[in-house]
């Protein structure tokens, strides 16, 4: 299992909208290969950011099977106009945890 941390700013005043749209596009990762669960995380301290945290199966089942998807292009059509600058993703792998 992996974890796609997709840290997105926003532009001032789209959040609520930004929220929106993550909801609104819920069902397009639902429906994708590989997928487990979607987090999104506001940032307290720092009212435009997000971090939002995705649970693949594999690397592969982001990076290909949903990235080259049609699926993929309405996420970005759906919420890239909040986007202040594009997002910073990494994936990560739990090493220590309970």
């Amino acid at each position: 299992m992996i974890r796609e941390m997709a840290h997105i700013t926003v532009k001032p005043g789209t959040q609520a909208d930004f929220e929106a749209g993550v909801q609104q596009a819920l069902p397009l990762f639902q429906r994708a290969r590989g997928f487990h669960r979607l987090e999104l995380h506001h940032v307290i301290e720092h009212p435009e950011q997000y971090v939002l945290q995705i649970h693949w199966q594999t690397l592969e089942d982001h990076m290909q099977h949903f990235r080259e998807s049609d699926d993929f292009q309405t996420w970005r059509g759906i919420v890239g106009g909040f986007f202040a600058q594009p997002p910073h993703v990494v994936h990560t792998q739990v090493v220590v945890g309970e």
